[in-house]
């Protein structure tokens, strides 16, 4: 597996990460916790260095999940989790709002390195901006935690690009997370212009479109009751049979380099810019060496420029999110 820089910051991982979220939430029935460790563990030997949790993944779950699966790996992985919550009472789904207090940052830092089981948090992320809490605090939180040990890397997650600015002038920001593909390209308009300018390092999450771009869903695919993608506008069966379009322009490349839609996809992310690390999510070592094998995909000027054409022409039906979600970004 390649590796890849984020930003100008020292955290080197491979071309491609691991989000972990899916192994405990949000895809329906979680799998089962002693295969995902043996998922998570053959991800590292198939060449991953980069994996990405957070707190209100469960709650907590799939932090303890990662954490003993990687703990044998200490030292030769780096993994991202993030703060910002408020979690429920007794460890329920779901959160009461956000939180990113200076004490809650700590508090959370804190709890994190517990479940991780490592001495310092590799990136730690903002997980969605809290208004209530000016920008220049979270950063200097951050920066304490750094400067105690704690904490290696800062980040941000869906910021927009005030944001991005002023917690930059207090704690160098390594990485922005935010949804990024071929089918969520906001961050091209104002943010990737001024992380470029910054040298902060862009982790795009879902760049498979929550499994849509893979082509393994359509407008019959059932999902289950618990699966989030049921509440997405994106999801709707009417919007899935319109945006099948976009995974036709997919699988065209996909013929021409004897690859599949979702390595497609991730090629395509990994040619817009070295300072990108997608982080595609998957319960299965298959699809995850699948995904791996992007990284060795090269796509020419002239085939970017096939795949941007083609995907001009289709308008991608249905928000990414309800209205209430969508309100908790900064993009």
């Amino acid at each position: 597996m390649k590796k890849r820089r984020l930003g100008n910051s020292t955290l080197e991982v491979s071309a491609i990460g691991l989000g972990c979220m899916g192994m405990s939430f949000s895809y329906g029935t979680p799998p089962d916790r002693t295969e995902m460790i043996g998922v998570l563990r053959a991800a590292v030997e198939s060449g991953i260095t980069f994996f990405d949790t957070a707190e209100v993944y469960g709650p907590y779950k799939n932090e303890e999940l990662v954490g003993e699966a990687l703990e044998p790996f200490r030292g030769q992985v780096a993994i991202a989790t993030k703060f910002g919550f408020n979690m429920k009472p007794n460890g329920e789904p779901g959160w009461l709002g956000l939180n990113s207090t200076p004490q809650q940052i700590r508090k959370v830092a804190d709890a994190s390195l517990r479940r991780l089981r490592v001495d310092s948090i590799d990136l730690f992320y903002q997980h969605r901006v809290d208004p209530a809490v000016p920008i220049e605090d979270v950063a200097g939180a951050v920066k304490d935690l750094i400067q105690a040990g704690k904490v290696k890397h800062f980040g941000l997650s869906e910021a927009g690009v005030s944001t991005i600015r002023r917690a930059h002038a207090v704690q160098p920001v390594t990485a922005l997370q935010s949804e990024y593909s071929l089918w969520t390209r906001k961050p091209e308009r104002e943010v990737i212009p001024t992380l470029e300018e910054l040298g902060i390092g862009l982790v795009p999450y879902s760049p498979l479109g929550k499994g849509f771009l893979t082509g393994k869903i359509d407008e019959n695919t059932a999902f289950e009751s618990t699966d989030f993608r049921n509440i997405l506008p994106r999801f709707t069966p009417e919007a899935r049979k319109a945006n099948q379009a976009l995974v036709a322009v997919l699988n065209g490349m996909g013929v021409q380099k004897q690859a599949t839609p979702a390595q497609i996809a991730l090629a395509w992310l990994l040619a817009q810019k070295p300072w990108m690390v997608p982080i595609p999510g998957s319960t299965k070592l298959t699809r995850i060496q699948e995904n791996n094998g992007a990284a060795a995909i090269e796509l020419t000027p002239e085939d970017l420029s096939n795949i941007e054409e083609a995907a001009a022409r289709v308008k991608v039906e249905g928000e990414r999110y309800p209205e209430n979600i969508e309100a908790m970004t900064g993009l």
